[in-house]
């Protein structure tokens, strides 16, 4: 059992790899496809709401059917879907078969997406102690690999077909050959949110789940409209309102994704010590403490340091809110993943069109206020997360915990 369960984890990690690969190899050849079709930036933006529409509606079609037929049925068939379909916005001639491209694509990612988080979360309560973030740190590999395959491709002169076509090829073959290692069902539990017999404060019953499971979406989306904003606003800022060059903008977004992805690597060894609520609220905290300093920074230096630091606060968010969806109710995993999952990619989406329209009534530094605000709410309603798996301290091991009364909700 403990080689199989080891063998599942690491076929997770490789499917968080493979979505974020054939995800990021669209985006390295949007400059290509966006001439090729002869489009304007503004069009663009509109497809790519297109994109993540699909992406929507495949997270909430996905989620059921993997508790309904299993993560090791549908994780594989999303991964193949996404595969098969990543060439088609290659071969788009006009805006409207890139529509009908992008819709198709993003709701294969979504089904992928959400499939592989729901066995993700199967992975975390078998091992009794946190390990999503670790997964969502391998999906910024799969960009690294994008974006040296798409460097390939560009400099071969190939079509941009061509180059995702081949790329969905292997995509195809890793997720039917990572498909055997993938755990047949949900471990055996004893109720709702229970890890390894762990059970859910009596506080919180059966009835009232769906519920905390939206207050967890609404968390996610705020936390995800702050990832977004500065997937697309941190280099303008600094280039725009600090007057750095655009070699040296572009440095903002990468401390902020560099402080994000080392945070999501030690983000499990904290949560396991101090519990994931501990996570939601202090890195809420920090990461209203750097886009601050970003906004009142008067340096550069300064503001690179705020960069990073709401990189590293946010780091941690995601996973803990999407792992304690998942165990709120392990028998429907799958939908509430979907859920959070699903209102957070809208976050996501929006959150560079509401900063892109909060400029045109205050200063984009000033708009950043903003997400202050989001980062300090999320803070104050951390004590949302009373599921998952509670903290193994020193000395202690998860398959001792028979009896617990309380979760990692009543970790500082």
């Amino acid at each position: 059992m403990e080689r199989s369960l080891r063998a599942a984890r690491v076929a997770t990690y490789v499917y968080f790899v493979l979505c974020g690969t054939l995800l990021s190899t669209w985006v390295v050849h949007i400059p290509a496809i966006e001439e090729r079709v002869g489009i304007s930036h503004a069009t663009l933006g509109g497809l790519l709401v297109v994109l993540g529409l699909g992406a929507f509606v495949g997270m909430r079609v996905a989620g059921p059917l993997t508790d309904r037929l299993g993560t090791r049925v549908v994780v594989p068939v999303g991964g193949v879907l996404c595969g098969a379909t990543l060439f088609l916005p290659g071969l788009a001639h006009d805006p409207w078969t890139l529509a009908a491209a992008l819709l198709v694509f993003g709701l294969c990612n979504g089904c992928l997406d959400v499939s592989m988080n729901a066995h993700a979360v199967h992975v975390e309560k078998a091992y009794g102690r946190p390990v999503m973030s670790g997964f969502h740190a391998t999906f910024s590999v799969g960009g690294v690999l994008a974006a040296l395959a798409g460097a390939g491709v560009a400099s071969a002169g190939l079509h941009p077909a061509a180059g995702m076509a081949a790329m969905g090829a292997v995509g195809v073959v890793v997720a039917v050959a990572a498909a055997r290692a993938l755990l047949p069902a949900a471990p055996a539990v004893e109720g709702p949110g229970s890890v390894h017999g762990t059970a859910t404060s009596p506080a919180v019953g059966a009835g009232s789940t769906r519920g905390r499971v939206w207050l967890l979406a609404v968390l996610a989306l705020m936390v995800m409209l702050c990832e977004g904003a500065a997937n697309d606003w941190s280099a303008l800022h600094m280039k725009d309102v600090m007057g750095a060059s655009a070699g040296t903008a572009a440095f903002a977004y990468g401390a902020f994704a560099a402080a994000m992805t080392v945070g999501r690597l030690l983000a499990d060894r904290f949560a396991a010590r101090f519990g994931a609520p501990a996570i939601l609220r202090h890195g809420a905290a920090v990461a209203a403490v750097g886009i601050t300093l970003v906004v009142l920074g008067p340096w550069l230096w300064t503001v690179f340091t705020g960069w990073a630091l709401f990189g590293l606060g946010l780091s941690g968010c995601v996973p803990q809110l999407f792992s304690a969806a998942g165990h709120a109710d392990p028998s429907a995993a799958g939908a509430n993943v979907s859920r959070v999952a699903g209102l957070g990619y809208v976050g996501m989406l929006a959150g560079p069109a509401v900063i892109g329209w909060l400029t045109h009534l205050v200063a984009l530094d000033h708009a950043f206020v903003l997400l202050t605000l989001l980062c300090v709410t999320t803070a104050v309603g951390a004590r949302v997360l009373h599921t998952g798996p509670a903290p193994v301290r020193r000395g202690e091991r998860p398959a001792d915990r028979t009896r617990e009364p309380e979760t990692a909700a009543s970790s500082p």
